[in-house]
């Protein structure tokens, strides 16, 4: 009998604890919702944004060869339909610079367009190709680079009649694969077990262990460089930039969720945002010390898995089902800026 009470006080204790900790994890609000859920005309899920040099043409591009373009800075959107062979192609990533604009997806499906997408064109790809482009990056005229769902890079300076492998071997099936603006890659493998990092001029990979029992969900570059890396359980860290390979202290931004962290992008060289799972998202005004929730998001009930700024004051989410939250800077701040 006097086992039985010990056993239940025990009990009793542990949910006094788990009560403590799910107080302490409610992180305070943001004084304002800057994200507008913007209605588009599918719901199919999407994958990915760009804009041409004018901030107010764009793309949207998904799964069943979803295209979107907006002549409104992405206030409204309109279907463009593609005569492809796959009507079930997965357009996985868009990008431009000025006119110039390409499309990759799944199966090995690459489109070009010279004309700020009036017309696009299929650039034949090789079938020796390893894997299938989900990554392009426009990076001058007639110049891009394009990575595959098993991590090769291939680059063309002569709008896609040619390409040169930049790393001589793939680095296996990858869960995501993001590069920075100076031409670096980072690769999750897809069981999220390990990492891995390509820099221009190397000839392979570089495999990194992850640094806790965690797996990882998602990596991607700070401005500056600097690697960021988000883990199953809210975990987030930033890598040290003067010893890549080290790791600073794990942070967890709300504390005993079940969600998880999906993405992560900065407004600001100090000002972070990050999505995660059923409309979780969550702002940092000093570089990742401190935390904030926006509480009103959580009502567009999907999940948000890739944040995207092209400036500071345009910004989009894309979330499952077809949502899409547009960036408004806010009003009052704003205008004391140019009041001042």
């Amino acid at each position: 009998m006097h086992s039985i009470v010990r056993s239940w006080q025990r009990i009793f204790a542990l949910l006094i604890v788990v009560i403590m900790c799910i107080g302490c994890s409610q992180v305070p609000s943001v004084s304002y919702n800057p994200w507008k859920a913007i209605s588009v005309p599918t719901d199919s899920k999407l994958l990915d944004i760009a804009f041409t040099d004018n901030s107010q043409h764009g793309y949207l591009v998904g799964s069943n060869a979803t295209l979107l373009e907006t002549n409104d800075g992405g206030e409204t959107w309109k279907p463009i339909t593609l005569q492809l062979d796959e009507s079930k192609s997965r357009f996985d990533s868009v990008s431009f610079t000025g006119k110039e604009g390409w499309i990759a997806g799944e199966p090995g499906l690459l489109l070009h367009t010279t004309d700020e997408g009036a017309s696009w064109s299929r650039i034949p790809l090789s079938e020796k190709l390893p894997g299938s482009p989900i990554a392009v990056k426009a990076l001058a005229e007639n110049t891009a680079e394009i990575a595959t769902d098993v991590g090769a890079i291939y680059k063309t300076t002569d709008g896609g009649k040619n390409w040169k492998a930049q790393v001589e071997s793939a680095v296996g099936v990858v869960r995501n694969l993001e590069r920075s603006a100076d031409g670096k890659y980072v690769a999750v493998s897809a069981k999220g077990n390990f990492y891995s990092t390509w820099e221009p001029g190397q000839n392979a990979w570089v495999p990194h262990n992850r640094n806790s029992s965690r797996r990882v969900e998602n990596m991607g570059f700070a401005d500056g460089g600097q690697l960021w890396m988000l883990a199953r359980g809210g975990q987030i860290q930033f890598n040290d930039l003067n010893k890549p390979d080290e790791w600073q202290e794990a942070k967890y931004p709300e504390l005993s969720t079940s969600w998880g962290l999906l993405d992560l992008a900065y407004r600001t060289p100090n000002e972070i945002w990050i999505g995660g799972g059923s409309g979780n998202l969550l702002r940092s005004g000093d570089g990742g010390k401190t935390w904030e929730k926006d509480r009103q998001v959580e009502e567009v009930a999907a999940n948000l898995y890739k944040i995207v700024f092209f400036n500071p004051d345009q910004g989009f989410i894309i979330g499952d089902r077809g949502v899409l939250l547009k960036y408004f800077p806010n009003p009052e701040k704003t205008s004391q800026a140019e009041a001042a």
